[in-house]
């Protein structure tokens, strides 16, 4: 196990290098001067040459890039152009709130879809079953943003049941929740209905019923142990989806995560701040999908061992 860890470790590093020389270069290839867009129209080119040479924006992509590869080893985000702050520190006050909505969000997700997927496939093609396609249809076809807005006018305006945003107590945090978890509640329970159907009509599961196992021994047992290794996968890929889709949800409710400052940073033209709040970013969804590989080896010892 511990080898198996170690090279799904080393393999997330060149994804992280590959990230950051990403950023840099997206960032690089912004049409016009990017330091003039950060002084604004009215900027002299001394105060611009300055600001550039300040950002060491006056030397070439790769040079600066194994500079801040460098900066990076000693803990050096930079400084935030519009805070005058470190971005370490920025990004440490911003990243709790992120971090809570999004395991708000995923254990939601992952609570909520399995069961439904569970439910759909045990009476398929029943009642519930209609109405849980139905709903996740819905909640993979409609964007995170707008229904934020819906749950906003229906819950804190026609029924004043939660506030509109911030942060503070728990009712703060169910809708933005209950939003950015929507799709991926859609997507799990899809695949947790694909997974145990498949399963419930393998041979080893007719066996045990024909042993007289019961019935919710069979589901949790057999169909469902055997069906989880691809629900994990799912389940691992979404918590960086909500992460992504944090950046919606926490502007819509005046959360004040990372994705709120992250689109602060661009309206901002900080682009030191933008680019740490991406490689935030980046690591926390290579630390889930390390854990969801580790999980692998836990639930199946033979994938650890071919790994």
């Amino acid at each position: 196990m511990l080898i198996f860890a170690l090279r799904r470790l080393l393999l997330a590093v060149p994804v992280l290098l590959g990230v950051l020389f990403v950023v840099m270069l997206t960032i690089e290839l912004i049409p016009g001067d990017a330091v003039a867009l950060m002084l604004g129209e009215h900027a002299t080119k001394e105060a611009v040459a300055k600001l550039r040479d300040y950002l060491g924006l006056d030397k070439p992509l790769l040079v600066r890039y194994l500079q801040y590869l460098g900066k990076l080893l000693t803990g050096d985000l930079g400084r935030s152009i519009q805070q005058n702050r470190p971005v370490a520190d920025e990004l440490a006050e911003a990243w709790p709130a992120t971090a809570q909505l999004t395991v708000a969000a995923l254990f939601l997700a992952a609570v909520v879809g399995v069961a439904a997927g569970i439910v759909s496939a045990v009476w398929p093609n029943s009642g519930f079953d209609a109405l849980a396609r139905l709903g996740s249809l819905f909640g993979l076809s409609m964007p995170v943003f707008w229904i934020g807005l819906v749950l906003i006018v229906v819950f804190s305006l026609w029924l004043p049941w939660f506030p509109v945003g911030g942060t503070g107590s728990f009712s703060n945090l169910v809708l933005p929740a209950v939003t950015l978890a929507l799709p991926s509640i859609a997507m799990i329970a899809r695949m947790t209905r694909s997974s145990v159907l498949e399963v419930l009509r393998e041979d080893y599961v007719r066996t045990a019923r024909a042993k007289g196992v019961r019935e919710q021994w069979v589901v949790v047992k057999h169909a469902l142990r055997n069906a989880f290794i691809p629900i994990l996968t799912l389940v691992g890929l979404q918590a960086g989806q909500l992460m992504g889709g944090a950046v919606l949800t926490e502007t819509v409710f005046a959360w004040p995560g990372l994705g709120r400052l992250m689109v602060k940073a661009i309206f901002a033209r900080d682009y030191i701040l933008l680019q740490g709040a991406v490689l935030l970013f980046a690591l926390a969804f290579v630390v889930v999908n390390l854990v969801v590989d580790l999980s692998y080896g836990a639930l199946d010892p033979r994938i650890s061992r071919q790994g």
